[in-house]
């Protein structure tokens, strides 16, 4: 019997801490924060008028056109000068008929002080010199090395520029020797 009078005591003890205690304070405080504040919102501007625009595609150049875009093209080429710009009319060489990518740099001699490199083409051999003009960009060898031809190629960019970029072709290795 004392053992129920124990677990009655303290069922009752915690049945009384769940009672509310401070949390009617808390809800009087906050009830008169909320009387008392009041919020800054500033006002909305006004809506702007919607004017509609009515397009009129008669007489005018398609806005997706390849036409548009070459007339731009034109018109910004004639303003502005750029020195990167080749030289249309000056004459090709033969190894401007032909792209980067199918050249391969076979090795190199020296005949009377310069540095040549041979290039294969299909199946025919050419000697390569600094200064000649080699590939479809308007390219020109700058430096020649054991390992390597340098160029200087100039291209056009999206926006009609002419910009440099360097471009190289390397010795390719020869099945037979091993390199």
């Amino acid at each position: 019997m004392m053992l129920r009078t124990i677990y009655a005591l303290a069922a009752a003890l915690l049945l009384a801490g769940c009672g509310d205690g401070d949390v009617k304070e808390v809800r009087d405080w906050m009830k008169k924060v909320q009387r008392e504040t009041r919020p800054d919102v500033k006002p909305l501007p006004a809506p702007k008028d919607f004017v509609p625009y009515a397009y009129n595609p008669a007489g005018a150049i398609e806005p997706f056109s390849e036409a548009k875009l070459l007339n731009e093209m034109a018109r910004v080429a004639a303003t502005t000068s750029n020195p990167l710009q080749p030289d249309s009319t000056r004459p090709r060489e033969m190894l401007e008929n032909y792209p980067l990518d199918t050249m391969r740099m076979v090795g190199t001699l020296q005949k009377g002080g310069i540095s040549y490199a041979l290039v294969q083409i299909d199946s025919s051999i050419h000697q390569v010199r600094a200064g000649q003009r080699i590939g479809q960009n308007h390219g020109l060898v700058t430096r020649i090395s054991e390992g390597a031809i340098d160029i200087r190629e100039v291209v056009q960019d999206a926006t009609g520029d002419w910009v440099e970029r360097k471009a190289t072709i390397e010795l390719a290795e020869s099945k037979e020797s091993g390199k």
